[in-house]
């Protein structure tokens, strides 16, 4: 759809002009031509659909497209559409691949094979050479290349000594940093949150204490070296309450959390069935419900997917030799959403999305605005669904969700000139 008419949508974009307005859009060629009351139709194709949202478009900022070195589960351009379909127009793709992206070079490649899609690849570097976490990698040059941050993923540094002099070195260049709060050696071999529902099925657990104790310590080195901090997907009560106090003492710190985190808890896992793995892993209620807390109150910036796909011969294995991770681009925000509803308005929530992941990896707000090129989403807040294996466009199927009912539901983007509508 290159010319297309709108109608009847509700605009939320906080400081742009039609924030809070109910307007016809009239979007040719990737640009909002006008935006009014009653729009003739002309030549364009009329889109009417109840209850349709705009906002700016929203960013995801953890998903590992396995590109390069294990394409067969996802790789980049596959992963992008992923992303489309989830309602995102940029993507800010996890460096833990084979090889690592810890250099220039690596993340050239990315921008490259990306170049021309719909959404926008946004490449983080690894924190250290291979993501061993023994040396530096070269932050400065993959930040001139196009990184936006820069992160081991899964495997952040044991070494406090590496961690603050990264906080130190980024701030030459007004780098951010991004952590996953988990002390590697009280969760090691770990296979599910510890607690009453590890013991009762007989699984080694993952102490929530492995993440205030390592999250503590990195908003201490935050504390003394001045730098920017992004803790990824916060899994606990108290690391919730560890990043409100920081907030409150006016440190750079930024926070996400994984859908899935909001919605599943321990107990799903009575069944054995390894698309709950996840990492970290699912936790019990009563840190679930202070995690939908922290997203109300802002203690939590963003929502991501933490889309990680697994092929079958890596995901349908015995429960302790199965990989960690699910797929969420498709549904971070549906999920999000159902859990959500209610207990926030329907602005706020997509704030997680939009503002905040923005401002962790400060990036501008593309507003919504007459005669401008559009980077916006499209979604229905109440629209409710069932999420089957058809909406799935992610290589892999390792989800939880197909079969969930869920509300709310990302209908396409305009970004880079071209529309996406899924409907």
């Amino acid at each position: 759809m290159k010319d297309v008419l709108l109608r009847q949508v509700t605009v939320l974009d906080p400081g742009g002009p039609l924030h809070g307005s109910v307007v016809d859009l009239h979007i040719a060629d990737g640009r909002l031509v006008k935006a009014g009351a009653r729009l003739p139709k002309g030549d364009a194709q009329v889109v009417a659909v109840e209850g349709l949202h705009a906002s700016p478009g929203w960013v995801d900022l953890r998903a590992h497209f396995r590109d390069p070195g294990e394409e067969y589960k996802e790789g980049l351009r596959n992963g992008l559409d992923a992303a489309a379909a989830g309602g995102f127009t940029a993507v800010a793709v996890l460096p833990s691949t084979h090889p690592a992206v810890d250099q220039g070079a690596s993340v050239e490649y990315l921008l490259r094979k990306g170049r021309g899609h719909t959404v926008r690849v946004l490449p983080l570097g690894a924190l250290t050479k291979g993501n061993k976490g023994e040396q530096l990698a070269e932050m400065y040059d993959m930040q001139q290349a196009g990184a936006v941050a820069f992160t081991d993923d899964l495997h952040p540094a044991r070494n406090s000594r590496l961690m603050m002099l990264a906080l130190q070195y980024a701030q030459n260049f007004d780098g951010r940093v991004m952590a996953m709060a988990q002390d590697a050696d009280l969760a090691l071999m770990g296979q599910m949150h510890e607690g009453v529902m590890s013991t009762r099925l007989g699984l080694r657990g993952i102490p929530a204490m492995a993440e205030p104790i390592r999250l503590a310590r990195d908003l201490r080195l935050l504390e003394y070296t001045g730098g920017r901090l992004h803790v990824d997907v916060v899994s606990t009560a108290e690391g919730v309450e560890l990043l409100r106090q920081a907030k409150a003492r006016k440190l750079r710190v930024t926070a996400s959390v994984a859908a899935h985190h909001l919605m599943l808890d321990d107990g799903v896992l009575r069944g054995f069935d390894s698309n709950y793995k996840v990492m970290p892993p699912l936790r019990s209620p009563e840190h679930i419900e202070a995690l939908r807390e922290g997203v109300k109150d802002g203690t939590i910036d963003a929502v991501v997917s933490d889309h990680r796909p697994e092929d079958t011969e890596h995901k349908k294995l015995e429960f302790g030799l199965a990989a960690f991770g699910i797929i969420g681009l498709e549904t971070s925000y549906a999920v999000a959403n159902t859990v959500l509803q209610g207990r926030m308005p329907v602005r706020k929530v997509v704030e997680r999305f939009c503002q905040g992941p923005r401002a962790a990896l400060g990036l501008p707000i593309p507003h919504l605005v007459e005669g401008e090129p559009l980077e916006a989403t499209f979604f229905n807040p109440g629209h409710q669904w069932m999420f089957g294996e058809a909406d799935i466009v992610s290589r892999s199927r390792n989800t939880p969700f197909i079969g969930h009912r869920l509300t709310g539901k990302a209908l396409g983007i305009v970004a880079n000139g071209q529309v996406r509508w899924r409907g």
